[in-house]
């Protein structure tokens, strides 16, 4: 115990002696273990976020959209006839898919929606009774429109959070009327806070209107736009895209080896693309991390090798008064060990507030994990042990005659 203690302090010393040169022998270090605490802590923060946003775009969630998709993945097939969808694919998947829930017609557009004096640019987005049962995304204020309304096609509304806030402030908007398109729409409703989407867009800015009176009252469409639908389980997703699949080509006469008219993504499909579009991005960054500690690992043998040709008379002394070669060995392998977790520690803190800041300027969830600081740790003792090796090594073989020679 008491060796291993003047070890240490002799290795203290000796780094001490030249602090500025042990300071920047460490950057290296510093900054690959700061890239390594950044990357698993706002890789796991992204992760999460990611599943969050998927969970909020609704339950067992469908989407099908007009158009087919070639093998690169671009969407084509637009104006054909069989990429249109119709109310009739809507209430042929109601009525025929068993494995869905519920289904929804939608369609959106970007419109001046107008309160008083006070304006505000917004989606606009046109759905049926289904569609807060689809995107689990409740009425927190008032009453979502009905069935009725959406076939009558009636002037009412729900607004999201962000709408009312600008438009509204702190007055209550339930039975108010808002113009869009100069068009009057009663408020019936306030959703619920939803939050930011993944391209981090705020879902909150919408205005919700029923299906009919957005297409007709809005758009002048007279096709479908997207439908939206929910798989009965988690475990029915694949098998409901596969029936609607199956049913869709069928009603638009798609023939055999012919592609889809239509795109259906589901969660699993938006979440596995996030997952690699997140790994995509850990991978630089552990790329980024693997060099600077590479570096850290070579600027610290360059340094121990410094130190060995500087200290070889110190070495001799000690060699002639007994140290022996595994004395030699072990006092430079713990400086080099020292140099590396000292950079180390300073690298975790380093990670830990780039956390911090990526947290407060981009609204970012990150997660300082245990696994991270013990990895980090862990690193910048083996970048040590390995490249400071050698020069121990180097060390432990000098002549002992020979270096009290050395001038």
């Amino acid at each position: 115990m008491r060796k291993t203690t003047n070890t240490l302090k002799v290795a203290f010393r000796a780094l001490a002696r030249n602090k500025m040169r042990s300071i920047l022998t460490t950057l290296g270090i510093i900054i690959g273990v700061a890239c390594v605490v950044a990357t698993i802590g706002i890789g796991e923060g992204a992760r999460l976020q990611t599943e969050n946003q998927l969970r909020s775009l609704g339950t067992n969630f469908l989407m099908i959209m007009p158009g087919s998709t070639t093998s690169g993945g671009a969407r084509t097939g637009f104006g054909m006839a069989n990429s249109k969808l119709q109310d009739a694919d809507v209430e042929a998947i109601r009525r025929e898919v068993g494995s869905v829930a519920y289904v929804s017609a939608a369609t959106r557009t970007v419109a001046q929606v107008v309160y008083g004096n006070q304006n505000w640019s917004t989606s606009i987005q046109g759905g049926e009774v289904d569609w807060p049962l689809i995107r689990s995304w409740n009425v927190a204020e008032g009453q979502f429109f009905t069935d009725q309304d959406n076939r009558t096609a009636a002037k009412v509304c729900v607004l999201g959070r962000s709408v009312v806030t600008n438009l509204f402030g702190d007055e209550d908007p339930i039975g108010k009327i808002v113009r869009i398109k100069n068009v009057p729409f009663k408020v019936v409703g306030v959703l619920e806070a939803k939050g930011g989407s993944m391209m981090g867009q705020d879902q909150d800015d919408v205005v919700l209107a029923p299906y009919e009176t957005v297409r007709k009252k809005l758009q002048g469409s007279t096709s479908v736009g997207t439908i939206l639908a929910s798989a009965i389980s988690n475990e029915m997703v694949a098998l409901a895209q596969e029936e609607i699949t199956a049913l869709l080509r069928q009603r638009h006469r798609i023939t055999r080896g012919q592609d889809d008219g239509f795109m259906i993504r589901s969660q699993t499909e938006m979440l596995a693309q996030a997952e690699e579009q997140s790994k995509t991005m850990s991978y630089l960054l552990w790329s980024i991390a693997g060099v600077s500690l590479l570096v850290g690992g070579l600027g610290i043998m360059n340094i121990m090798l410094v130190s060995v040709t500087e200290r070889t008379r110190e070495i001799g002394t000690r060699m002639a008064i007994g140290a022996k070669g595994r004395d030699i060995r072990s006092q430079f392998l713990v400086e080099a060990v020292v140099l590396a977790v000292l950079g180390g520690s300073a690298g975790i803190g380093l990670g830990i507030g780039i956390q911090k800041i990526v947290a407060q300027v981009a609204a970012w969830p990150v997660s300082v994990q245990g696994s991270a600081i013990g990895l980090a740790f862990a690193f910048s003792a083996i970048v040590g042990v390995v490249f400071g090796f050698y020069p121990a090594l180097k060390a432990s073989r000098l002549d002992p005659i020979e270096a009290l020679r050395y001038e």
